[in-house]
Protein backbone atom coordinates (compact mmCIF):
# COMPACT_ATOMS: atom_id res chain seq x y z
CA UNK A 1 0.00 0.00 0.00
CA UNK A 2 2.83 2.30 0.66
CA UNK A 3 4.47 1.67 -2.13
CA UNK A 4 2.32 3.74 -4.07
CA UNK A 5 3.03 6.43 -1.92
CA UNK A 6 5.86 9.41 -2.50
CA UNK A 7 8.10 9.58 0.30
CA UNK A 8 7.14 13.44 0.14
CA UNK A 9 3.74 12.60 0.90
CA UNK A 10 4.74 9.93 3.61
CA UNK A 11 6.37 12.70 5.48
CA UNK A 12 3.29 15.08 5.29
CA UNK A 13 0.79 11.96 6.75
CA UNK A 14 3.44 11.32 9.34
CA UNK A 15 3.42 14.70 10.73
CA UNK A 16 -0.07 15.26 10.65
CA UNK A 17 -0.48 11.49 12.37
CA UNK A 18 1.90 13.23 15.27
CA UNK A 19 0.27 16.06 15.27
CA UNK A 20 -3.07 14.33 15.71
CA UNK A 21 -1.89 12.67 18.90
CA UNK A 22 -0.43 15.35 20.21
CA UNK A 23 -3.56 16.44 20.90
CA UNK A 24 -4.94 13.19 22.81
CA UNK A 25 -3.01 14.37 26.08
CA UNK A 26 -3.81 18.03 25.17
CA UNK A 27 -7.67 16.62 25.83
CA UNK A 28 -6.66 14.42 28.30
CA UNK A 29 -4.60 17.05 30.37
CA UNK A 30 -7.56 19.65 30.34
CA UNK A 31 -10.85 17.57 30.63
CA UNK A 32 -9.90 14.31 32.29
CA UNK A 33 -10.56 15.41 36.38
CA UNK A 34 -7.48 13.69 37.94
CA UNK A 35 -5.71 16.27 35.80
CA UNK A 36 -7.61 18.77 37.85
CA UNK A 37 -10.97 20.01 35.96
CA UNK A 38 -11.51 22.51 39.23
CA UNK A 39 -9.17 24.71 38.03
CA UNK A 40 -10.69 25.44 34.72
CA UNK A 41 -14.05 26.44 36.80
CA UNK A 42 -12.22 30.10 36.86
CA UNK A 43 -12.33 32.04 33.81
CA UNK A 44 -8.66 32.49 33.55
CA UNK A 45 -8.08 28.83 33.40
CA UNK A 46 -10.67 28.56 30.56
CA UNK A 47 -9.44 31.35 29.04
CA UNK A 48 -5.89 29.25 28.94
CA UNK A 49 -7.92 26.45 27.63
CA UNK A 50 -8.88 28.32 24.63
CA UNK A 51 -5.92 29.98 23.79
CA UNK A 52 -4.21 26.47 23.82
CA UNK A 53 -6.59 24.78 21.65
CA UNK A 54 -6.67 28.13 18.95
CA UNK A 55 -2.61 27.43 19.21
CA UNK A 56 -2.77 23.62 18.70
CA UNK A 57 -5.41 23.62 15.61
CA UNK A 58 -4.20 26.85 14.52
CA UNK A 59 -0.89 24.38 14.15
CA UNK A 60 -2.35 21.79 11.97
CA UNK A 61 -3.75 23.86 9.58
CA UNK A 62 -0.60 25.89 8.99
CA UNK A 63 1.15 22.42 8.69
CA UNK A 64 -1.40 21.23 6.03
CA UNK A 65 -1.20 23.94 3.86
CA UNK A 66 2.68 24.17 4.29
CA UNK A 67 2.94 20.74 3.11
CA UNK A 68 0.23 20.21 0.21
CA UNK A 69 2.73 20.17 -2.56
CA UNK A 70 5.89 20.00 -1.23
CA UNK A 71 8.72 19.69 -3.71
CA UNK A 72 6.08 20.73 -6.66
CA UNK A 73 5.29 24.00 -5.56
CA UNK A 74 7.72 26.72 -5.40
CA UNK A 75 7.50 28.21 -1.72
CA UNK A 76 6.35 32.17 -1.54
CA UNK A 77 7.21 34.58 0.80
CA UNK A 78 3.80 34.55 2.36
CA UNK A 79 4.82 30.55 2.82
CA UNK A 80 8.40 31.35 5.00
CA UNK A 81 5.75 33.67 7.01
CA UNK A 82 3.84 31.02 7.77
CA UNK A 83 6.37 28.49 8.75
CA UNK A 84 7.51 31.76 11.67
CA UNK A 85 3.72 31.65 12.59
CA UNK A 86 3.82 27.53 12.54
CA UNK A 87 7.25 28.04 14.99
CA UNK A 88 5.43 30.30 17.47
CA UNK A 89 2.39 28.04 17.44
CA UNK A 90 4.05 25.33 18.57
CA UNK A 91 6.00 27.73 21.55
CA UNK A 92 2.81 28.81 22.28
CA UNK A 93 1.36 25.22 23.26
CA UNK A 94 4.27 24.17 25.33
CA UNK A 95 3.78 28.08 27.01
CA UNK A 96 -0.62 27.74 27.67
CA UNK A 97 -0.38 23.25 28.13
CA UNK A 98 2.54 23.42 31.11
CA UNK A 99 4.42 20.31 29.03
CA UNK A 100 7.17 19.34 26.47
CA UNK A 101 4.06 18.69 23.87
CA UNK A 102 5.35 22.26 22.43
CA UNK A 103 8.33 20.93 21.69
CA UNK A 104 7.09 17.07 19.75
CA UNK A 105 5.48 19.53 18.00
CA UNK A 106 8.64 21.83 16.97
CA UNK A 107 9.98 18.03 15.45
CA UNK A 108 6.68 18.32 13.38
CA UNK A 109 7.83 21.67 11.68
CA UNK A 110 12.02 20.78 11.46
CA UNK A 111 10.34 18.14 8.61
CA UNK A 112 8.93 21.08 6.84
CA UNK A 113 11.77 24.08 7.02
CA UNK A 114 13.87 22.04 4.38
CA UNK A 115 11.18 22.40 1.45
CA UNK A 116 10.60 26.04 2.46
CA UNK A 117 14.02 27.44 3.12
CA UNK A 118 17.46 26.96 2.17
CA UNK A 119 19.93 25.22 4.36
CA UNK A 120 21.59 28.04 6.13
CA UNK A 121 17.97 29.96 7.24
CA UNK A 122 16.56 26.64 8.07
CA UNK A 123 19.57 25.84 10.39
CA UNK A 124 19.07 28.95 11.97
CA UNK A 125 15.69 28.64 12.44
CA UNK A 126 15.72 25.44 13.67
CA UNK A 127 18.60 26.91 16.54
CA UNK A 128 16.40 29.70 17.26
CA UNK A 129 13.32 27.73 17.36
CA UNK A 130 15.16 25.02 19.98
CA UNK A 131 16.59 28.20 22.05
CA UNK A 132 13.26 29.85 22.58
CA UNK A 133 12.06 26.46 24.46
CA UNK A 134 14.67 27.29 27.35
CA UNK A 135 12.97 30.09 29.08
CA UNK A 136 9.28 28.36 29.04
CA UNK A 137 11.05 25.23 30.81
CA UNK A 138 13.34 27.20 33.21
CA UNK A 139 10.38 29.87 34.17
CA UNK A 140 7.32 28.18 33.52
CA UNK A 141 7.76 24.41 34.43
CA UNK A 142 10.21 25.89 37.12
CA UNK A 143 13.24 23.73 35.91
CA UNK A 144 16.53 24.10 37.13
CA UNK A 145 18.67 25.97 34.36
CA UNK A 146 20.73 22.63 34.28
CA UNK A 147 17.96 20.71 33.49
CA UNK A 148 15.88 22.50 31.29
CA UNK A 149 19.37 23.30 28.86
CA UNK A 150 18.95 19.24 28.82
CA UNK A 151 15.50 18.95 28.16
CA UNK A 152 16.25 21.91 25.29
CA UNK A 153 19.14 19.74 23.98
CA UNK A 154 17.28 16.87 23.89
CA UNK A 155 14.18 17.74 21.96
CA UNK A 156 16.76 19.70 19.47
CA UNK A 157 18.73 16.62 18.97
CA UNK A 158 15.16 14.69 17.68
CA UNK A 159 14.43 17.83 15.78
CA UNK A 160 17.91 18.44 14.01
CA UNK A 161 17.43 14.35 13.39
CA UNK A 162 14.02 14.88 11.47
CA UNK A 163 15.62 17.90 9.70
CA UNK A 164 18.50 16.11 7.83
CA UNK A 165 15.97 13.32 7.43
CA UNK A 166 13.55 16.04 5.46
CA UNK A 167 16.35 17.26 3.66
CA UNK A 168 17.84 14.60 2.59
CA UNK A 169 14.20 13.76 1.12
CA UNK A 170 14.16 16.82 -0.78
CA UNK A 171 17.32 16.27 -1.68
CA UNK A 172 16.32 12.97 -3.64
CA UNK A 173 13.30 14.44 -4.95
CA UNK A 174 15.01 16.95 -6.87
CA UNK A 175 17.48 14.48 -8.17
CA UNK A 176 14.11 12.53 -9.10
CA UNK A 177 12.76 15.59 -10.85
CA UNK A 178 16.33 17.09 -12.27
CA UNK A 179 16.44 13.13 -13.73
CA UNK A 180 12.76 13.16 -15.23
CA UNK A 181 13.98 16.56 -16.88
CA UNK A 182 16.95 14.98 -18.80
CA UNK A 183 14.46 11.72 -19.69
CA UNK A 184 12.11 14.17 -20.93
CA UNK A 185 15.06 15.93 -22.62
CA UNK A 186 16.34 12.32 -23.67
CA UNK A 187 12.88 11.21 -25.57
CA UNK A 188 12.56 14.60 -27.13
CA UNK A 189 15.49 14.73 -28.81
CA UNK A 190 15.83 10.87 -29.82
CA UNK A 191 12.13 11.91 -31.69
CA UNK A 192 14.25 14.30 -33.12
CA UNK A 193 16.75 12.01 -34.32
CA UNK A 194 14.67 9.82 -35.50
CA UNK A 195 13.08 11.80 -37.91
CA UNK A 196 15.94 13.73 -38.84
CA UNK A 197 17.31 9.93 -39.99
CA UNK A 198 14.71 9.12 -41.83
CA UNK A 199 14.24 12.59 -43.84
CA UNK A 200 18.10 11.88 -44.81
CA UNK A 201 17.53 8.78 -45.31
CA UNK A 202 14.47 9.55 -47.79
CA UNK A 203 16.59 12.10 -49.30
CA UNK A 204 19.39 10.64 -49.97
CA UNK A 205 17.75 7.71 -51.47
CA UNK A 206 15.59 9.56 -53.55
CA UNK A 207 19.46 11.72 -54.81
CA UNK A 208 20.84 8.34 -55.57
CA UNK A 209 18.10 7.27 -57.99
CA UNK A 210 18.14 10.73 -59.91
CA UNK A 211 21.58 11.16 -60.03
CA UNK A 212 22.47 7.25 -60.92
CA UNK A 213 19.42 5.66 -62.12
CA UNK A 214 17.88 8.66 -63.91
CA UNK A 215 21.41 9.75 -65.31
CA UNK A 216 22.18 6.08 -66.44
CA UNK A 217 18.49 6.25 -68.08
CA UNK A 218 18.91 9.41 -69.73
CA UNK A 219 22.08 7.95 -71.22
CA UNK A 220 20.36 4.57 -72.61
CA UNK A 221 17.37 6.75 -74.12
CA UNK A 222 20.22 8.94 -76.13
CA UNK A 223 21.69 6.18 -77.59
CA UNK A 224 18.60 4.29 -78.11
CA UNK A 225 17.21 7.44 -80.10
CA UNK A 226 20.63 7.29 -82.25
CA UNK A 227 20.41 3.68 -82.84
CA UNK A 228 17.24 4.30 -84.07
CA UNK A 229 18.06 6.35 -87.01
CA UNK A 230 21.23 3.83 -87.70
CA UNK A 231 19.19 1.05 -88.44
CA UNK A 232 15.88 0.20 -90.72
CA UNK A 233 13.66 -2.56 -90.95
CA UNK A 234 12.53 -4.67 -88.08
CA UNK A 235 15.78 -3.81 -85.65
CA UNK A 236 14.55 -0.33 -86.38
CA UNK A 237 11.19 -1.33 -84.93
CA UNK A 238 12.53 -3.40 -81.72
CA UNK A 239 14.70 -0.15 -81.71
CA UNK A 240 12.48 2.05 -81.57
CA UNK A 241 10.09 -0.10 -78.71
CA UNK A 242 13.16 -0.09 -76.10
CA UNK A 243 13.29 3.68 -76.84
CA UNK A 244 9.91 4.24 -75.39
CA UNK A 245 10.15 1.77 -72.66
CA UNK A 246 13.60 3.81 -71.59
CA UNK A 247 11.71 7.05 -71.65
CA UNK A 248 8.70 5.61 -69.80
CA UNK A 249 11.08 3.83 -66.67
CA UNK A 250 12.63 7.45 -67.02
CA UNK A 251 9.95 8.91 -66.51
CA UNK A 252 8.05 6.83 -64.02
CA UNK A 253 11.87 7.33 -61.89
CA UNK A 254 11.10 10.80 -62.06
CA UNK A 255 7.82 10.87 -60.50
CA UNK A 256 9.06 8.52 -57.49
CA UNK A 257 11.75 10.81 -56.70
CA UNK A 258 9.58 13.10 -56.57
CA UNK A 259 6.97 11.18 -54.33
CA UNK A 260 9.86 9.84 -51.62
CA UNK A 261 11.07 13.69 -51.43
CA UNK A 262 7.06 14.82 -50.79
CA UNK A 263 5.98 12.17 -48.46
CA UNK A 264 8.25 12.05 -45.50
CA UNK A 265 6.50 15.64 -44.81
CA UNK A 266 9.32 16.85 -42.77
CA UNK A 267 10.11 16.30 -38.64
CA UNK A 268 7.39 16.15 -36.41
CA UNK A 269 7.73 18.83 -34.34
CA UNK A 270 4.68 17.82 -32.48
CA UNK A 271 6.34 14.29 -31.10
CA UNK A 272 9.40 15.96 -30.13
CA UNK A 273 7.68 18.77 -27.99
CA UNK A 274 5.07 16.87 -26.36
CA UNK A 275 7.53 14.73 -23.97
CA UNK A 276 9.05 17.81 -22.42
CA UNK A 277 5.79 19.00 -21.14
CA UNK A 278 5.33 15.73 -19.45
CA UNK A 279 4.75 15.23 -15.92
CA UNK A 280 6.92 18.44 -15.09
CA UNK A 281 6.95 18.71 -11.08
CA UNK A 282 4.85 22.02 -9.84
CA UNK A 283 3.99 23.20 -13.34
CA UNK A 284 0.81 22.63 -15.16
CA UNK A 285 1.85 23.50 -19.33
CA UNK A 286 -0.97 23.68 -21.60
CA UNK A 287 1.17 22.84 -25.13
CA UNK A 288 -0.62 23.68 -27.99
CA UNK A 289 0.98 22.60 -31.56
CA UNK A 290 -0.59 22.65 -34.70
CA UNK A 291 -1.07 19.34 -36.62
CA UNK A 292 0.35 18.43 -38.49
CA UNK A 293 3.22 20.36 -38.37
CA UNK A 294 6.57 18.98 -40.36
CA UNK A 295 9.98 21.05 -40.92
CA UNK A 296 12.75 19.78 -43.12
CA UNK A 297 15.38 20.94 -41.70
CA UNK A 298 16.78 18.99 -38.11
CA UNK A 299 18.68 21.90 -37.55
CA UNK A 300 15.66 24.44 -37.01
CA UNK A 301 13.65 21.96 -35.87
CA UNK A 302 16.59 21.57 -32.85
CA UNK A 303 16.30 25.32 -32.29
CA UNK A 304 12.73 25.32 -31.94
CA UNK A 305 12.87 21.79 -29.49
CA UNK A 306 15.49 23.64 -27.33
CA UNK A 307 14.07 27.57 -27.16
CA UNK A 308 10.94 25.36 -25.96
CA UNK A 309 13.52 23.35 -23.61
CA UNK A 310 14.88 26.71 -22.34
CA UNK A 311 11.02 28.51 -21.82
CA UNK A 312 10.11 25.34 -19.58
CA UNK A 313 13.23 25.12 -17.11
CA UNK A 314 12.86 29.38 -16.31
CA UNK A 315 9.14 29.22 -15.81
CA UNK A 316 10.17 26.60 -13.04
CA UNK A 317 13.17 27.61 -11.42
CA UNK A 318 13.27 31.56 -12.20
CA UNK A 319 9.27 32.39 -12.98
CA UNK A 320 8.54 30.54 -9.63
CA UNK A 321 5.13 29.90 -12.40
CA UNK A 322 2.94 27.70 -11.84
CA UNK A 323 1.11 27.25 -15.45
CA UNK A 324 2.77 28.22 -18.69
CA UNK A 325 0.97 28.29 -21.62
CA UNK A 326 2.61 27.11 -25.15
CA UNK A 327 1.47 27.49 -28.92
CA UNK A 328 3.67 26.34 -31.86
CA UNK A 329 2.16 27.12 -35.57
CA UNK A 330 3.59 27.75 -38.76
CA UNK A 331 2.96 30.93 -40.45
CA UNK A 332 4.32 32.15 -43.79
CA UNK A 333 7.43 30.32 -44.02
CA UNK A 334 8.37 30.33 -40.38
CA UNK A 335 7.44 28.47 -37.12
CA UNK A 336 6.43 30.51 -34.91
CA UNK A 337 5.98 30.04 -30.84
CA UNK A 338 4.47 31.74 -28.15
CA UNK A 339 4.53 31.16 -24.33
CA UNK A 340 3.10 33.42 -21.67
CA UNK A 341 3.10 31.82 -17.69
CA UNK A 342 2.02 33.57 -14.52
CA UNK A 343 5.27 33.65 -13.09
CA UNK A 344 6.42 36.60 -11.06
CA UNK A 345 8.05 38.42 -13.62
CA UNK A 346 9.95 41.41 -13.62
CA UNK A 347 10.56 44.97 -14.61
CA UNK A 348 13.98 45.29 -15.66
CA UNK A 349 15.09 41.71 -16.38
CA UNK A 350 18.77 40.79 -16.43
CA UNK A 351 18.97 37.90 -19.67
CA UNK A 352 20.97 34.44 -17.87
CA UNK A 353 22.72 32.31 -19.56
CA UNK A 354 19.10 30.49 -20.66
CA UNK A 355 17.88 33.85 -22.34
CA UNK A 356 21.07 34.01 -23.83
CA UNK A 357 21.20 30.65 -25.92
CA UNK A 358 17.98 31.31 -26.78
CA UNK A 359 19.24 34.55 -28.40
CA UNK A 360 22.24 33.04 -30.12
CA UNK A 361 20.47 30.01 -31.58
CA UNK A 362 17.60 32.08 -33.37
CA UNK A 363 19.98 34.78 -34.41
CA UNK A 364 21.99 31.69 -36.04
CA UNK A 365 19.28 30.70 -38.10
CA UNK A 366 17.68 34.14 -38.83
CA UNK A 367 14.95 33.72 -36.04
CA UNK A 368 13.48 36.68 -34.11
CA UNK A 369 12.59 36.69 -30.08
CA UNK A 370 10.34 39.33 -28.20
CA UNK A 371 9.85 39.20 -24.64
CA UNK A 372 7.39 41.00 -23.05
CA UNK A 373 7.12 41.07 -19.29
CA UNK A 374 6.33 43.26 -16.01
CA UNK A 375 6.03 42.56 -12.39
CA UNK A 376 3.32 40.00 -10.95
CA UNK A 377 2.61 39.90 -14.72
CA UNK A 378 4.39 36.98 -15.86
CA UNK A 379 6.53 36.35 -19.00
CA UNK A 380 5.14 36.55 -22.86
CA UNK A 381 7.59 35.41 -25.32
CA UNK A 382 7.18 35.00 -29.04
CA UNK A 383 10.02 33.95 -31.27
CA UNK A 384 9.84 33.22 -34.99
CA UNK A 385 12.29 30.48 -36.61
CA UNK A 386 12.34 31.40 -40.45
CA UNK A 387 12.30 27.97 -42.83
CA UNK A 388 14.58 29.63 -44.85
CA UNK A 389 17.34 32.03 -44.33
CA UNK A 390 16.52 35.72 -44.48
CA UNK A 391 18.87 38.28 -45.96
CA UNK A 392 19.38 40.14 -42.67
CA UNK A 393 18.90 38.36 -39.87
CA UNK A 394 17.61 40.12 -36.28
CA UNK A 395 16.96 39.77 -32.94
CA UNK A 396 13.59 42.08 -31.44
CA UNK A 397 12.75 42.44 -27.85
CA UNK A 398 12.83 44.32 -24.65
CA UNK A 399 16.48 42.35 -23.49
CA UNK A 400 19.81 44.31 -23.81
Amino acid sequence: MFGSISHTRLLRYAGLFTWAMVGVPLVYSQYVPAYGSEELESSAEGARAVWLFACYLGFGGCYWWLTRGPGRLRPRWHDRLLLVVLTVLALAVSYFNGSGLGSILLMVAAGAIPWLLPAGSGVLLLLVSQLAVLPIYYSVFRMPLFEALMQALLYGGFSMFIYVTSLVARQQAQARDEQRRLNAELRATRALLADSARVNERTRISRELHDLLGHHLTALSLNLEVAGHMTQGRPQEHVRQAHALARLLLTDVREAVSQLRDAHGGIDLAAALRPLAERVPGLEIDLQVQSPLGVDDPERAHVVLRCTQEIITNAVRHAGARRLWIRVWREGGAIRLEARDDGQGADDPVPGNGLRGMRERLQHCGGTLDIQTRSGAGFALNLSVPLSLPARPAIEGTLP
